[in-house]
C-alpha cells in the first residue's frame, strides 16, 4: 500500500547550508498494519511523512501510495490518504458539522453522501453532543475528534497520524487509539507517529525508526527488542538511537 525507495529531502539553510532533513528513507506498510515511524524531534519522521502525503516534494527517489506515484499522480494520491497531525487547525467561526461538511466537498462527494458519512462519523467517534458547537468552543480533545472526522470523511485507504494524541487527557487519547485500532481492523493502512512509547507498544505491528534522516532500524516489536537485547520499549528506542541509558 505504501512504498518508499531512497526518499530524501534537502532544504537550504542560509546558516547551516544544505541540510538533509530525510536521507534516503525506505520503508513499505502493507494493507491491515499499523506502521510506527519513530524517532526524537528533527530526526526526519514528518518530513517524510509530508513527502508520502505530497506536502512537500522529494528532492530525490521515489514513492507510491495506493499505486500511485506521489510525485505525478498527487491527486489521486490525496483522494487516497488522510492526513493528521496534532496541530490541525481548525476554522474556528464554524461548527464541527459545518467544518466536516466543508472538505466532504473539497473530498468531492455529493451532498447524501456527506450526510451520511457525517452520522457514521460523529457516532463512531461520539460527536453527536458538540456538533452544532464552533470550533473554538470546543476542548482540545474535541477539536482533535473534529481534526479525525474531517481527515477520514472519504473513507481513504491509507491514515497517516503524525503525534494524534499530543496534549490529550487520557481518556480522549484512549477514544483515538481505539478508532486507529478499528482502522486497522477494516484493512486500512496506518502510519503512527508518536514520542509515547506505551502508545507503540499497544498499537505497532512494524516499527521504523529514523535518526539524523535515516532509518536506523525496522521490525516488529520482538525483532526489534531481540537486536537490542532490550526489552522496555523506550530503552529499545534509546539503544537504536545511540543513546542508551546506562542506569
Amino acid at each position: 500500500m505504501i512504498e518508499a525507495i531512497q526518499l530524501s529531502k534537502i532544504f537550504k539553510d542560509k546558516k547551516r547550508g544544505e541540510v538533509r532533513a530525510a536521507d534516503g528513507v525506505s520503508l513499505s506498510c502493507q494493507p491491515g498494519e499499523i506502521f510506527g515511524l519513530l524517532g526524537p524531534n528533527g530526526a526526519g519522521k514528518t518530513t517524510t511523512l509530508r513527502m508520502l502525503a505530497t506536502i512537500l516534494e522529494p528532492t530525490s527517489g521515489s514513492a507510491t501510495i495506493a499505486g500511485f506515484d506521489v510525485r505525478t499522480q498527487g491527486q489521486q494520491v490525496r483522494q487516497n490518504i488522510g492526513y493528521l497531525s496534532g496541530s490541525t487547525a481548525l476554522y474556528e467561526r464554524l461548527t464541527a458539522r459545518e467544518m466536516v461538511t466543508y472538505f466532504g466537498e473539497l473530498y468531492g462527494l455529493e451532498s447524501s453522501q456527506i450526510k451520511s458519512r457525517i452520522e457514521e462519523v460523529f457516532t463512531e467517534l461520539d460527536m453527536h453532543e458538540f456538533a452544532d458547537r464552533r470550533c473554538d468552543k470546543l476542548s482540545t480533545g474535541q477539536k482533535q475528534r473534529v481534526s479525525i472526522a474531517r481527515t477520514i470523511l472519504h473513507r481513504p485507504a491509507v491514515l497517516f497520524f503524525d503525534e494524534p494524541t499530543n496534549g490529550l487527557d487520557v481518556v480522549t487519547a484512549r477514544t483515538i487509539i481505539r478508532f486507529i485500532r478499528r482502522c486497522r481492523n477494516e484493512g486500512r493502512t496506518v502510519v503512527f507517529s508518536t514520542h509515547i512509547m506505551s502508545e507503540v507498544e499497544l498499537l505497532c505491528d512494524r516499527i521504523a525508526v529514523i535518526y539524523n534522516g535515516k532509518v536506523a532500524a525496522t521490525g516488529t516489536l520482538e525483532e526489534l527488542r531481540a537486536q537490542t537485547g532490550k526489552q522496555v520499549f523506550e530503552q529499545v528506542f534509546l539503544k537504536l538511537i545511540g543513546e542508551e541509558d546506562e542506569e
